[in-house]
Parts: C-alpha cells; structure tokens; sequence
C-alpha cells in the first residue's frame, strides 16, 4: 500500500505489513459469542509512513502522530470490548457513519446492489455491538448547501483590490491539511469555509443528536467509515462545537478497507438491518448520492445554483471538458459569447500542485475549483480497492464507478430532513448557530512540524 498522494515511486518501498512485529486485532468469531473457546482472528496493521508523503511531509506533529495511530480496529473493539464487560455507567452508545463513496467498495465486494450492501454492513456492525449506523449523506447535503451560498457570496463581493474568487473546495482534508500546513497564503484565503460533511457529521452525531438522546458528547462514541486515510487526520481538528466539552466529533476513523477486512474475518451470524437515521427510526429509502461521478459533487451543484442566483440560467446536465488529462476537467457557463462562469475539477496532487502554481503567479481563469487529493476523486481513496501489493484495483474501481454512477441522485436542496435541521437545530438558514456548527477558519503555515513515521 502506498502513503496517501504520494507521488513518488520510492514510496512504496517504505510500506509494509508485519504479521509478527505488530499488534493485532482481536474479531469475535461466533464460537465466542456463544462462550464456547475459539481462536481469535488476527488483523496486521500496516505502516502508512507519511514522511514520504507530498500532503503530509512537515505537517503531522509528535503528539497528532500519536493520536492518528490510535485510529484503529483494536481502538473500535476496546469500545466493543468495555460495553460488554464493564460496569453500565461506562457504557459507551457506539455510533458509526458510512460515507456514500465506501458503499461501492462493500457492493463490488460482497457482489450485491448499493442497497443490499448498506444494509449487510449496517447489520454486521450491529451484530458486534454498535447501537445506531447512519450515512454521511446529510452532512454532505449540509455542506453542498453552505457551499453554495458562500460561492455566490464571494462572486458578488470580488474584486481586484480585494479578491475572494477563486474559491477553493475544502471537503477533501488532505488537500486541505497541504494548503494550511505547506501553502498558506495566498492559498488558505480561497479556501471554502464550509465544513466537510465528516466534520458537519461530528456535530450532528455529538450535538443534535446526543441532546435528542438525552446524553453527554463524551458518552458517545463516533466511528467514522471512510476511503482514505486522511480522513484520520481530519478526526483530530478541534474546531467544532463538541470540542470545548473534550468530545472529538469522530473519535476513530476506519477505512473501507479496514471494516472489510475485520467482515471477511468474522464468522459472526448476521441478518441484515436497515441505516438509522438522526430522526429515530429505520432508514426505509434506498441508498442516494449527489451529482459527482466519485465524489459528492461540489462542482456540478455550486455550478447549477450559481447559475441560477446569479445569472437566472438553470442547468440541466452538467457537460464537463477534459484537459490535460482526465482529473483535470472544465465547466463554463456561456452567454451570447461571453464565458459568464469557469469552474475546474483538479483530481491529484499533479493537478493541484499546478493549480496552485497559476493561483500564486496571478494567472488564473477559474471561479471554482473542486479540489481532491486523490486521482480519480473519492472512489479511488487509498483505504479502499487496493491489491495486495498496494496499488490501485482497477477492475474492481472500474465496477465501483458502475455501481456509484447507478445510485440515484438527489439535489440537497430537496431533502426535507435538511430543511427541518436548520429550523430545529440551528435556529434558522440565516442563524449565528449556521456559521458556528457548519463553518469553520483556516490556519496557515506556523513553525515547521516534526515530519513523523505513522503507524495506522
């Protein structure tokens, strides 16, 4: 497996899995549930070494290193663990949230549709003794929303004298971490203050729906099941509301692969269960997903609300041109001649080092920018559809693009639970609650970090 972004070929040599050096991972087999003795299953951990890293060199600190090699499997199990065994006042209520782009992988895995898949996973994870499994699509929904509206804010106020176009997309948290820890200024500025949809989770999960349960945030504990390791990074922000209670809005992150590996390994009965919802409730609907073919889709719903708020044009299907090569793509909005919006999809670290080298030169054409770190977007995250040696599965990404490109997409602006948790939950579209829970400031480069071998 290669470390995140990296795009060097030597930094395959520096990763590496340990069978007899590392800790494992104990899975409950179900001759242990059943109290009968049974060997336990041993997951390896693998060396993920970011000094190599183009996102991560200088930017993880002694102590975050610490924190992030906590992330794992045996931390998921010691919650599991101290639920069954110790007193009930230490009782955790376990919570885990699947994004959207992981379900693929589990589908092409376990050969079954989007749907059938959401429902296996969510009924394994209950058969180990999670209490509620929800989707990251609401706090997508969230952050599409903020998005657009601060897109179309920033084009109104932009000037020479004082720029705030282009705007940066900020949902993907390697990109973001290399921004704030490497580029700073000028880059940070155009940076999208919307939170991520996993950070909008972390609030909904540890604020909304810890007051509707009647429980403390640090009674909670959130999993978060992602396609990438930076994910586990993200976790370790403290810019949301929970945070001054000392509760992370995720406490572990696991990637797709991660979970796959502790299903394939476990031979505990599982009868499949419906995704929860915040609202209380099985999730009877089937799976949905937002306009991007392996992302949420920040560019194609920024590009169609801007059209219309600012140059009343409403836009069916999205035509997106490829350039210099296909993670680099455009889109414009055209009238009578005159190129009226230019928006950019820049996938990859080659992508995003020459956005950024035009951005600081003054030579850029684009409004918006959606910006992922990783090639081919969300889908191809490097904690999911890797081979054994650590490159990316191409047949099995190719199936998952399949499966992504047949969920049904639906707009965020048409989700009436949305609507509802603006009113309930934050007092309003328009509330100072808006700005603290789903907004959020970006620091630049201080003091030069101590680059750290992480262990995941």
């Amino acid at each position: 497996m290669k470390c995140e972004h990296c795009t060097r070929k030597e930094c395959s040599k520096k990763t590496k899995t340990e069978d007899q050096e590392n800790a494992s991972v104990d899975v409950p087999s179900l001759a242990q549930e059943n109290g009968e003795k049974g060997e336990f299953r041993k997951l390896a951990d693998a060396k993920i070494f970011l000094s190599d890293c183009l996102a991560c060199d200088s930017c993880v600190t002694a102590e975050e290193g610490l924190q992030v090699s906590q992330q794992n499997a045996k931390d998921f199990f010691r919650v599991l663990n101290l639920n069954k065994k110790c007193d009930t006042s230490q009782h955790k209520v376990l919570v885990v949230s699947v994004c959207p782009q992981s379900l693929p992988y589990f589908a092409a895995k376990f050969r079954l549709s989007v749907t059938d898949a959401s429902r296996r996973l969510c009924g394994f994870l209950k058969s180990l003794g999670v209490h509620y499994v929800f989707d990251t699509t609401i706090a997508a929904d969230f952050s599409i929303l903020e998005s657009q509206k601060e897109f179309v804010r920033r084009y109104q106020q932009h000037s020479e004298e004082e720029p705030a176009l282009p705007m940066l997309t900020s949902a993907c948290p390697g990109w973001v971490r290399y921004a704030e820890r490497v580029l700073g200024h000028p880059v940070t500025p155009h940076l999208c203050t919307a939170k991520s949809p996993q950070q909008i989770m972390g609030s909904l999960v540890k604020d909304y729906f810890a007051r509707r349960q009647n429980l403390s945030p640090d009674k909670i504990f959130h999993v978060i099941v992602a396609p990438c390791y930076d994910k586990k990074l993200e976790a370790l922000r403290e810019d949301f509301p929970t945070a001054s209670h000392g509760s992370r809005g995720a406490d572990c992150v696991l990637t797709s692969g991660e979970i796959v590996q502790i299903m394939e390994q476990s031979d505990l009965a599982v009868k499949d269960a419906a995704v929860d919802t915040l609202f209380g409730g099985p999730k009877e609907e089937e799976v949905r997903r937002h306009d991007g073919a392996s992302s949420d889709g920040y560019l194609a719903h920024v590009f169609r609300h801007a059209a219309k708020q600012l140059f009343d044009e409403d836009v069916g299907e999205v035509t997106y041109r490829t350039l210099r090569n296909k993670d680099f793509q455009e889109v414009t909005l055209e009238k009578n001649g005159e190129v009226l919006l230019r928006f950019a999809a820049a996938y990859g670290f080659r992508n995003v080092q020459n956005v950024v080298l035009k951005l600081k030169k003054g030579r850029f054409p684009y409004h918006f920018v959606e910006v992922l770190a990783c090639p081919g977007g969300c889908l191809n995250g490097r904690g999911q559809a890797q081979t054994e040696d650590g490159r990316a599965d191409k047949a099995l990404l190719r199936q998952m693009e399949g499966i992504y490109a047949d969920i049904p997409v639906r707009p965020p602006e048409t989700s009436a639970h949305v609507q509802e948790l603006y009113r309930e939950w934050l007092d309003g579209a328009d509330s100072p609650r808006v700005q603290e829970a789903l907004h959020t400031m970006y620091k630049g480069p201080g003091l030069p970090a101590v680059s750290r071998d992480i262990k995941w």
